[in-house]
Protein backbone atom coordinates (compact mmCIF):
# COMPACT_ATOMS: atom_id res chain seq x y z
CA UNK A 1 0.00 0.00 0.00
CA UNK A 2 1.33 3.25 -1.46
CA UNK A 3 1.82 5.87 2.03
CA UNK A 4 -0.66 9.01 1.84
CA UNK A 5 1.14 11.99 0.25
CA UNK A 6 2.99 14.43 2.53
CA UNK A 7 2.09 17.72 2.78
CA UNK A 8 4.93 18.99 0.43
CA UNK A 9 3.14 16.36 -2.04
CA UNK A 10 5.90 14.11 -1.99
CA UNK A 11 4.82 10.00 -1.48
CA UNK A 12 6.05 8.63 1.94
CA UNK A 13 9.88 10.53 0.86
CA UNK A 14 9.15 12.91 3.23
CA UNK A 15 10.36 16.68 2.66
CA UNK A 16 13.97 15.60 4.31
CA UNK A 17 14.66 13.16 1.45
CA UNK A 18 13.60 15.26 -1.22
CA UNK A 19 15.83 18.53 0.23
CA UNK A 20 18.80 14.95 -0.15
CA UNK A 21 17.97 14.78 -3.48
CA UNK A 22 18.30 18.16 -4.72
CA UNK A 23 21.49 18.58 -2.71
CA UNK A 24 23.37 15.40 -4.91
CA UNK A 25 25.71 17.17 -7.14
CA UNK A 26 27.33 15.19 -10.24
CA UNK A 27 31.04 14.27 -9.67
CA UNK A 28 33.46 16.93 -10.26
CA UNK A 29 36.14 16.27 -13.26
CA UNK A 30 38.52 13.62 -12.08
CA UNK A 31 41.71 16.12 -12.75
CA UNK A 32 40.24 18.44 -10.26
CA UNK A 33 39.21 16.01 -7.57
CA UNK A 34 42.92 14.55 -7.49
CA UNK A 35 44.12 18.04 -7.21
CA UNK A 36 42.06 18.88 -4.39
CA UNK A 37 43.04 15.63 -2.74
CA UNK A 38 46.84 16.46 -3.87
CA UNK A 39 46.60 19.47 -2.27
CA UNK A 40 45.10 18.55 0.99
CA UNK A 41 48.04 15.64 1.19
CA UNK A 42 50.16 18.53 0.46
CA UNK A 43 49.22 20.67 3.59
CA UNK A 44 48.80 18.07 6.04
CA UNK A 45 52.79 16.83 5.17
CA UNK A 46 53.57 20.57 5.98
CA UNK A 47 50.90 21.47 8.78
CA UNK A 48 53.47 20.01 11.47
CA UNK A 49 56.34 21.37 10.03
CA UNK A 50 54.89 24.97 9.48
CA UNK A 51 53.28 24.37 13.77
CA UNK A 52 56.94 24.41 14.95
CA UNK A 53 58.66 26.61 12.74
CA UNK A 54 55.82 29.10 14.09
CA UNK A 55 55.95 28.32 17.44
CA UNK A 56 59.83 28.36 17.74
CA UNK A 57 59.30 31.92 15.93
CA UNK A 58 56.93 32.77 18.26
CA UNK A 59 59.10 32.03 21.63
CA UNK A 60 62.01 33.86 20.11
CA UNK A 61 59.69 36.83 19.41
CA UNK A 62 58.59 36.93 23.16
CA UNK A 63 62.02 37.11 24.22
CA UNK A 64 62.46 33.51 25.46
CA UNK A 65 64.70 30.87 24.82
CA UNK A 66 63.09 28.31 22.03
CA UNK A 67 64.14 24.90 24.15
CA UNK A 68 62.70 21.56 23.37
CA UNK A 69 61.01 21.28 26.49
CA UNK A 70 58.72 24.06 26.02
CA UNK A 71 57.86 23.13 22.40
CA UNK A 72 56.79 20.49 23.76
CA UNK A 73 54.98 21.47 26.35
CA UNK A 74 52.66 24.48 24.14
CA UNK A 75 52.53 21.40 21.87
CA UNK A 76 51.22 19.04 23.96
CA UNK A 77 53.65 16.57 22.75
CA UNK A 78 56.92 14.32 24.55
CA UNK A 79 60.22 15.87 24.20
CA UNK A 80 61.27 12.88 22.46
CA UNK A 81 58.94 13.63 19.78
CA UNK A 82 60.10 17.15 19.44
CA UNK A 83 63.86 15.80 19.46
CA UNK A 84 62.90 13.93 16.21
CA UNK A 85 61.10 16.64 14.65
CA UNK A 86 64.22 19.20 15.16
CA UNK A 87 66.15 16.29 13.45
CA UNK A 88 64.12 17.11 10.65
CA UNK A 89 63.57 20.63 10.75
CA UNK A 90 67.33 20.93 10.95
CA UNK A 91 67.87 18.52 7.91
CA UNK A 92 65.65 20.86 6.07
CA UNK A 93 67.46 23.56 6.66
CA UNK A 94 64.84 25.54 8.72
CA UNK A 95 66.40 25.55 11.93
CA UNK A 96 69.95 26.05 13.98
CA UNK A 97 70.76 24.04 17.22
CA UNK A 98 73.50 25.03 19.60
CA UNK A 99 74.10 23.06 22.60
CA UNK A 100 73.34 24.52 25.50
CA UNK A 101 71.60 27.46 23.67
CA UNK A 102 68.39 26.35 22.09
CA UNK A 103 67.18 26.47 18.78
CA UNK A 104 67.27 29.52 16.24
CA UNK A 105 65.05 29.72 13.13
CA UNK A 106 67.18 30.20 9.74
CA UNK A 107 66.20 32.42 6.73
CA UNK A 108 64.41 29.80 5.58
CA UNK A 109 62.44 29.60 8.98
CA UNK A 110 62.00 32.81 9.69
CA UNK A 111 60.04 33.12 5.80
CA UNK A 112 58.06 30.10 6.48
CA UNK A 113 57.11 31.46 10.03
CA UNK A 114 56.38 34.82 8.38
CA UNK A 115 54.02 32.89 5.97
CA UNK A 116 52.15 30.77 8.09
CA UNK A 117 51.76 33.52 10.69
CA UNK A 118 50.16 35.92 8.04
CA UNK A 119 47.79 32.75 6.59
CA UNK A 120 47.09 31.97 10.58
CA UNK A 121 46.01 35.62 11.13
CA UNK A 122 43.96 36.03 7.99
CA UNK A 123 41.48 33.16 8.59
CA UNK A 124 41.60 34.40 11.93
CA UNK A 125 40.21 37.54 11.29
CA UNK A 126 38.29 36.13 8.89
CA UNK A 127 36.04 34.01 11.23
CA UNK A 128 36.13 36.83 13.93
CA UNK A 129 33.87 38.83 10.94
CA UNK A 130 31.57 35.98 10.95
CA UNK A 131 30.87 35.73 14.52
CA UNK A 132 32.98 33.34 15.61
CA UNK A 133 34.31 33.63 18.90
CA UNK A 134 37.56 34.57 19.96
CA UNK A 135 38.45 31.24 21.63
CA UNK A 136 37.09 29.27 18.90
CA UNK A 137 38.20 31.50 15.75
CA UNK A 138 41.86 31.21 17.46
CA UNK A 139 41.65 27.15 17.90
CA UNK A 140 39.59 26.65 14.34
CA UNK A 141 42.50 29.03 12.48
CA UNK A 142 45.54 26.97 13.78
CA UNK A 143 44.09 23.90 11.77
CA UNK A 144 42.86 25.57 8.70
CA UNK A 145 45.39 27.83 7.98
CA UNK A 146 47.28 24.69 6.59
CA UNK A 147 44.25 24.06 4.21
CA UNK A 148 43.48 27.46 2.70
CA UNK A 149 44.77 28.12 -1.18
CA UNK A 150 45.99 31.31 -2.57
CA UNK A 151 42.75 32.27 -3.91
CA UNK A 152 40.70 31.58 -1.01
CA UNK A 153 42.85 33.68 1.27
CA UNK A 154 42.95 36.71 -1.53
CA UNK A 155 39.20 36.18 -1.03
CA UNK A 156 39.38 36.39 2.57
CA UNK A 157 41.30 39.00 3.15
CA UNK A 158 39.43 41.16 -0.25
CA UNK A 159 36.37 40.43 2.05
CA UNK A 160 37.91 42.07 5.19
CA UNK A 161 38.96 45.03 3.33
CA UNK A 162 35.65 45.50 1.64
CA UNK A 163 33.36 45.18 4.51
CA UNK A 164 32.08 41.24 4.91
CA UNK A 165 28.83 42.28 4.03
CA UNK A 166 29.28 44.25 1.25
CA UNK A 167 32.17 41.14 0.17
CA UNK A 168 29.54 39.14 0.10
CA UNK A 169 26.61 40.58 -1.90
CA UNK A 170 29.31 41.32 -4.63
CA UNK A 171 30.46 37.63 -3.90
CA UNK A 172 27.26 36.53 -5.36
CA UNK A 173 26.66 38.74 -7.97
CA UNK A 174 29.99 37.38 -9.27
CA UNK A 175 28.75 34.02 -9.31
CA UNK A 176 24.93 34.39 -10.47
CA UNK A 177 26.17 36.23 -13.38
Amino acid sequence: MTPPPTPDGNHGAGPARKVAAQRVQAMPDPDMQSAGFRQARLARKTALIEDYVELIDDLLNDGQEARQVDIAARLGVSQPTVAKMLVRLEADGLVTRRPYRGIFLTDAGHDMAAQSRKRHHTVERFLRALGISDANARIDAEGMEHYVGAETLAAFSQALEAGLADFLVAARKKRSG
